[in-house]
This record gives structure tokens, C-alpha cells and sequence, in this order.
């Protein structure tokens, strides 16, 4: 019996897509520069069960198996290999109970992080974690890469809230780990090692998360400051204060033409830094007068508090169009998000725009200031082949930059194919060995998202 009969005896009408047109639609995520092979198949459960079917019937045939959520990822870690089942977990999106007193949801990984933060909140609870894609953006992938976002600065990393996961092995064995309460200490931590491992140690079909009391609405300012290295003075000046921000946002001068030229939204083309802060605390006011005083000490040239849940939107849409105005800049975009300690982000700063010369590149660097986690977006034309060479070549050197500050290749995106020559080198040999014995405990036969991380 071939892969696919032993695929449909155990999975409905509909749950197989075997069109070559269709299934090479599943090839890849949003990231340049990875290779992505043609699946097989693509499947698409909704139970566990048809997963636990799907990883039985892989590990009799020995085919690979690359899970997928939303492909809204920027490392290629959602790459297919050749010959591969694509397992997209898109349909197994159920949220399953909202528990107000433990604090807790239970989710299925194709719930969409925008959806399971609307249906917490009515429950007067909030999900923290909100990449910018929350949107589209599903909780497994966020799950798979440990996600980051806006709110970081105060709230942490999406693996900050995972407490407990139901895991399907590469051999159908359904794993239960973590807990549903507030403490646990019992035995190694299995599931904070799922989180981040990108589907290469198993797949991902139920989350406990933990939900925290929705807060305040928050207030925003903006300043705008002469200089790189100002704006990151006030960067280290707020947190030395031990102000805490719910969001604390920075935009180099290219990233502020690339909006204004975008959106017209009359920011100066003088302003080199634009460091945006909100808080959600029960007197936000006054804690931005508090930040408005430090940044104006470190040189900004103007302050702007919101007075308003309306004017704190208005303020902060700039770093929300970011990304799409440097997408427009040339036909291709290479987003890196090289991490560093606040205390070495202006260096960071000031050596990609550096790079960019030395490159004759455009790269426009945006970034979540409060936690060091800095998005260097390098703009290139796809179609030019030397433009292309120096754009990976830009790219590689901001990561070797990151990791020459104390800082890691990534913070929030994940190393999938994109990343994983340099992942050897932030880890070293000793820190690969081991993590490759963990990788062949969980998938002895190697079939879980291969070619992915090592």
C-alpha cells in the first residue's frame, strides 16, 4: 500500500491534498533565501487522532513530516522537503475552554493568536503575546518559534505563558506534559523544550495557556531625537529607572522615510530615532511624564504624549507600518532579528547602518528597544543577482554583529533553514552535540522537520 492509500484509510474526504498545483501552494513560509522542496502530500486534520494516523503511518514508511500553522513565518522553518507530508494544522482550530478563575485557555495550534485574544478579553483576561502578524499568525506556530511581539518589554515571550501541551511523537504516541496550574516543578521541563523547537521534537495539538488580567488602556508618547545613540540612551535610561512600559518601540531615520514616503505622515526626515513608549498602568500619564523627562535629558528634540486611547493609536501606527513601507522600498525584504543587551543596541545600530554603506544597501532597522530585540529589514531587488549576493552577505553580517555585542542570532522568528549555519556557532560544539542527543530521543528516524534548526 502506497503513502497516500495508507494515509486516506485513516483520514476523511478532504483532510488529502494530492494536486501538485495545490500542494506546492504549502511549499514554503514568508522567509527569502530558503530552499523549499515539493511535498508529497498535504494533509490537513482535524483531530488527534488523524495527526496520531499521520505520524503512525510517516514512521512505517519513513517520510518526513513538516508541520506547518499559518506559514507566516520568516526563517523557512514551514519549508517542505522533497517528497515530505506537509501536516498544516490550520483546521484544528478550536478554542476549547476559557477558565476565568485558573487563568488559564486551552487551545487547539491553528487558533489564531488575533481570536484567542478577543474571546479572553471578554472574559476580562488578556493573552499577551502579539507578533505583529496576530492577525493571521496562529498560536502553534507561535508555539514553534516562541514567538515575541509589542508588549515583550513588560509581558515576556510566548513561552512565558505555555504551562502545558499535548504533543503527538514521531512514533503517534500522544505525549501530556507541563500542568494547568500556576506551579509546577515535577520532573524536567519537557514543555518549555517544545517551545521554540520548531515541529523537529514533535507536534504540537493542545495548549494550556496562562491569561493574565486584562489591564488598563494604555497611553503612548513619541520622541524624536537626533541621533541613534540618544534614542538609546533613553532606552537604557527608562529601564535603569525601573519604569516599566508595555511597549517601548524604536525607528531608524530609514524606516521613518520609508512610512512618511509610504503614508504621509509629516515625521521629519531630520528625526534620525523615533522611540515610541506606552504604558498601561493605573496613572499612565504620569509615568509618560516621568519617561517624556528622560528622554528630553537624553537630547530629544520633541515629546508628544497622548492624551487619548485615540491619539496613542495614531502615534504608534507609524512603527505599525514598519514593515509593509520597507517592503515597498525594493521588490524583496530580508528581516533579521538579531537580539542584543539594551546596553549594546545603539552599537548594534550604529554598525548595521554601517553595513548598509559598506553593502550599498538599504536597511531600515525598527525595533523592540525595550527587550534589545532589533528587526534589521535589508531591501534588495531580487531580480539582480549581485544585489542578491550582497543583501545575504548584509545579512549574515548583522547577525555576526549581534553575536560579537553578547547578543543571539534571533529572538522571536526562530533559525529554520535561514538561520542554521549560525546557530552552530552561537551554540558552540558542545551545546550542538547535546541538543542533536535531544533532537534523536524524540525522533530517532530523523523525520520530523529535517533539514530545520541542524
Amino acid at each position: 500500500m502506497d503513502l497516500i492509500a495508507r494515509l486516506r484509510a485513516g483520514l476523511p474526504d478532504g483532510a488529502i491534498l494530492t494536486d501538485p498545483d495545490v500542494t506546492g501552494s504549502y511549499a514554503n513560509d514568508m522567509a527569502s533565501f530558503c530552499e523549499a522542496g515539493a511535498p508529497a502530500v498535504v494533509v490537513l486534520p482535524r483531530t488527534v487522532e488523524q495527526v496520531q494516523h499521520v505520524m503512525r503511518t510517516a514512521t512505517e514508511l519513513r517520510v518526513p513530516v513538516v508541520p506547518q500553522g499559518a506559514r507566516t513565518g520568516l526563517s523557512g522553518a514551514a519549508n517542505a522537503s522533497d517528497g515530505c507530508i506537509v501536516l498544516s494544522l490550520v483546521k484544528m482550530d478550536r478554542i476549547l475552554e476559557i477558565n476565568p478563575v485558573d487563568r488559564i485557555a486551552v487551545v487547539e495550534p491553528g487558533v489564531i493568536n488575533a481570536v484567542l485574544s478577543r474571546a479572553v478579553n471578554e472574559h476580562g483576561l488578556y493573552y499577551p503575546p502579539d507578533p505583529s502578524s496576530w492577525e493571521q499568525c496562529s498560536i502553534g506556530g507561535n508555539i514553534g518559534t516562541a514567538s515575541g511581539g509589542l508588549c515583550c518589554v513588560k509581558y515576556g515571550v510566548t513561552a512565558e505563558y505555555v504551562l502545558g501541551l499535548d504533543v503527538v511523537l514521531a512514533d503517534g504516541r500522544l505525549l501530556t506534559c507541563g500542568r494547568r496550574t500556576a506551579k509546577g516543578v515535577a520532573g524536567y521541563d519537557l514543555t518549555r523544550l517544545f517551545v521554540g523547537s520548531e515541529g523537529s521534537l514533535g507536534i504540537v495539538v493542545r495548549a494550556v495557556l496562562a491569561l493574565r488580567p486584562e489591564p488598563p488602556q494604555q497611553l503612548a508618547l513619541a520622541a524624536e531625537f537626533p541621533s541613534t545613540a540618544a534614542a538609546c540612551e533613553a532606552v537604557c535610561e527608562i529601564m535603569a529607572r525601573g519604569h516599566a512600559p508595555s511597549l517601548l518601540e524604536l525607528m531608524d531615520n530609514t524606516s521613518i522615510r520609508a512610512v512618511n514616503d509610504m503614508a504621509q505622515m509629516g515625521l521629519p526626515d531630520t528625526t534620525e530615532a523615533l522611540l515610541l513608549a506606552a504604558f498601561d498602568t493605573p496613572d499612565p500619564a504620569a509615568d509618560l511624564a516621568a519617561v517624556g523627562a528622560l528622554c528630553t535629558a537624553a537630547g530629544a528634540t520633541e515629546v508628544v504624549p497622548a492624551e487619548t486611547a485615540a491619539e496613542s493609536d495614531l502615534l504608534l501606527q507609524a512603527r505599525r507600518l514598519t514593515l509593509t513601507a520597507l517592503e515597498r522600498v525594493k521588490s524583496a525584504t530580508m528581516i533579521d532579528d538579531v537580539c542584543v543587551p539594551r546596553s549594546r543596541l545603539a552599537e548594534l545600530l550604529d554598525g548595521t547602518a554601517a553595513i548598509a554603506e559598506k553593502y550599498g544597501l538599504t536597511i531600515g532597522v525598527c525595533a523592540h528597544a525595550g527587550d534589545g530585540n532589533t528587526h534589521p529589514t535589508v531591501c534588495f531587488d531580487a531580480a539582480d543577482p549581485d544585489e542578491s549576493r550582497r543583501a545575504r552577505e548584509s545579512f549574515d553580517a548583522i547577525m555576526a554583529l549581534g553575536l560579537q555585542l553578547g547578543g543571539t542570532i534571533t529572538g522571536e522568528h526562530g533559525v529554520g533553514v535561514l538561520k542554521k549555519e549560525w546557530l552552530a556557532r552561537e551554540l558552540g560544539p558542545v551545546g550542538v552535540e547535546l541538543q542533536r542527543g535531544i533532537k534523536q530521543v524524540f525522533d530517532p528516524l530523523g523525520i520530523l522537520n529535517p533539514g530545520k534548526l541542524f
